[in-house]
């Protein structure tokens, strides 16, 4: 399709200037749990709801504890900064 390229480089150009990393903001935390099965529930809820339209603004650590601590999982959104400098 003519153009078609031109579109492509174009989406591509906004996705990168709109990245989290390139806007000023923070990762606010929304959940945390240790049970894999409630980040599970937790992300499907997240999802049907249509909270976040951009899968890039979504995080999902995982810090591992090894012996002495369990695993945790924690789910954060990228909230942009709102104070317009």
């Amino acid at each position: 399709m003519p153009g078609q390229r031109r579109r492509k480089q174009r989406q591509q150009r906004h996705d990168e200037r709109h990245r989290p990393e390139c806007v000023p903001g923070r990762w606010e935390p929304l959940f945390e749990t240790q049970e894999h099965t409630e980040l599970q529930q937790f992300l499907r809820r997240f999802q049907v709801e249509g909270r976040v339209t951009d899968p890039a603004h979504v995080r999902i650590d995982t810090f591992c504890g090894r012996l002495t601590h369990p695993t945790t999982y924690r789910v954060s959104v990228y909230v942009p900064d709102t104070s317009g400098t």
